[in-house]
């Protein structure tokens, strides 16, 4: 245990060392690094116990980076796959999420069409063994992750336990492929004017995918208006959204510009292409994960007077970050700067350079935002992500629907219901049904599910605030009894309060393991709220054109 001490004093020195890099002078710095040195050499030579040198060295790291923003990010050489799939949109494997669940791992959403789908893994089969060699206890997600991937064309085998069927016990060869990350799994016509295209990321592959998306689209002689879906977008490639945008602006726009710590590392990003509509009627649709070069494009858009957004405030993410590589083949994602948009502001919601008594970062309050303008001369604003010009509020969710998801009842529900039902083939026909959601209900045990119950806490509360300031009389306790009965919570009548979102989640649960992404996108599209309002905006041009022009 007192080894533990040393190292995380280890770890604390090297941060407070290497943090004096930014602010100090190079006499500083030089000191500074051999005092950690010098510590470091001590612990290895004389300490009474053996010290993991890689351990202790990755600790200090983490403690260094922990520090600072969380997109600053170290990548030892064996651990770079994750970052050269998110830039290319590639990766070599058998195509599936894991999970750990009670010390098991769970083969989650193989991709439509992945290797280990065409094989005939499901949705929630345990996997007990890979190649023969039967999983530990103790065996993580990560290690779990480096047996299944490989190099394309190469076999591994699995044996796994199915939940709910009699020939429990599966083996499946899978061939391994190289898995693509379609950055654009959908995109169609909404109604007989209006297309739309969902975009999931920024990559290597996107821009070429939406301009190919947007002259299919153009070969209707119908297609009057777009809707560009960004809802949960966490982002990507800056250039890639640049390229994007570059489809409905004048060649040579600016689209953003970044800035660094050296003024002379300033960079202006400017479409490059001659663009393919500069009159379209575009809806934006934006949410609380649409972040980095969503916002990039939603927000150049929005400065440029070139489109309306649609939705709920978005994330906030304003900082850039390039690799740089590290000895021993090591590599660094490092946040080296801002980026602004057209209009000039920065949509940063966070300043990881404060923080607060406690240690944690809060969001820029409302009100330290700044005023900024649009080509058109509307308000915008700095600080807080991008402000959708139509809002759409999201339904609120409580404590049961969390539940419902992080403690898996929805998860186990599906993993049954698609294990013991027959496949609905026309995914436009299927939907929840009142007896599929009375069976989830029947499936739920009151005495297994948990969840707090915000009222009752409340009169809680209210009568140990009374007790202690005096005003828990007999009249007060009787009323507070009376109100405790009235608002006693029945789970069963929750469940059907909370039934609509419910609903959603059980579709995502279900449609999701028996259907693509592209066929559960087109099928759930007519329903959405915010695709709803932007049909509405976009049938009439004379509102359309009223929230692009100064008010």
């Amino acid at each position: 245990m007192k080894g533990k001490k040393y190292i995380y004093a280890c770890a604390a020195l090297a941060a407070v060392a290497l943090m004096g890099y930014a602010r100090s002078t190079k006499t500083d710095m030089a000191r500074n690094l051999s005092i950690f040195n010098e510590i470091y050499k001590e612990l290895q030579t004389n300490y009474v116990d053996t010290l993991d040198a890689a351990k202790t060295m990755r600790t200090a790291i983490d403690a260094l980076l922990g520090q600072i923003d969380p997109y600053t990010e170290y990548y030892p050489a064996s651990e770079q796959e994750e970052i050269t799939s998110i830039s290319s949109g590639e990766y070599g494997g058998i195509g599936s999420v894991i999970m750990m669940r009670d010390s098991t791992i769970i083969l989650s959403e193989p991709r439509w069409d992945s290797p280990a789908r065409r094989a005939g893994v499901r949705h929630g089969d345990v996997l007990l063994a890979i190649d023969g060699d039967t999983l530990p206890r103790n065996f993580t997600t990560k290690e779990a992750s480096a047996r299944l991937k490989g190099q394309p064309g190469t076999e591994v085998r699995l044996h796994v336990r199915r939940p709910y069927v009699q020939d429990s016990i599966l083996d499946f060869t899978v061939v391994r492929g190289s898995i693509k990350i379609d950055p654009v799994p959908y995109y169609g016509m909404i109604d007989s004017v209006t297309g739309y295209i969902g975009i999931t990321t920024f990559n290597e592959n996107t821009a070429t995918a939406f301009r190919n998306a947007l002259n299919d689209l153009r070969r209707n002689p119908q297609f009057k208006s777009l809707v560009i879906d960004l809802r949960d977008n966490g982002g990507g490639l800056l250039e890639s959204a640049v390229q994007v945008a570059a489809n409905f602006v004048p060649k040579g726009t600016e689209i953003v510009e970044t800035r660094g710590r050296d003024p002379r590392t300033v960079k202006t990003y400017k479409t490059t292409s001659n663009p393919i509509d500069t009159k379209l009627p575009i809806a934006v649709l934006i949410n609380g994960n649409t972040a980095s070069a969503a916002e990039i494009l939603s927000g150049s858009l929005q400065d440029l007077d070139r489109a309306v957004v649609i939705g709920q405030r978005s994330f906030g993410k304003g900082l850039v970050q390039n690799v740089r590589p590290v000895p021993f083949d090591g590599i660094m994602k490092v946040t080296t700067g801002r980026y602004y948009i057209p209009s000039g502001r920065l949509i940063q919601a966070i300043d990881y350079s404060h923080r607060d008594e406690d240690g944690n970062v809060t969001r820029i309050p409302d009100s330290l935002t700044n005023v900024y303008h649009t080509k058109a001369g509307r308000e915008v604003r700095d600080g807080g992500g991008i402000t959708p010009d139509i809002k759409v509020e999201q339904p609120k969710g409580n404590r049961l629907l969390y539940n419902i998801v992080a403690d898996l009842w929805a998860y186990d529900f599906a993993t049954k219901y698609v294990n013991t039902t027959p496949r609905v083939n026309d995914p436009m026909a299927w939907q929840v049904t009142d007896s599929l959601f009375t069976a989830f209900k029947a499936g739920i045990d009151p005495k297994r599910f948990k969840y707090d119950r915000a009222t009752e806490a409340g009169i809680t509360y209210l009568r140990e605030a009374a007790e202690v300031e005096g005003y828990l009389s007999e009249a007060v306790t009787a009323q507070l009894d009376t109100l405790e009965q009235l608002m006693k919570h029945d789970l069963q009548k929750d469940l059907d309060f909370n039934r609509p979102q419910i609903t959603e989640i059980l579709d995502d649960e279900i449609a999701g393991r028996w259907y693509s992404d592209a066929d559960n996108i087109r099928r759930r599209l007519p329903s959405q709220p915010e695709v709803k309002e932007a049909l509405q905006l976009l049938a009439d041009p004379r509102r359309y054109h009223s929230y692009l022009r100064v008010k």
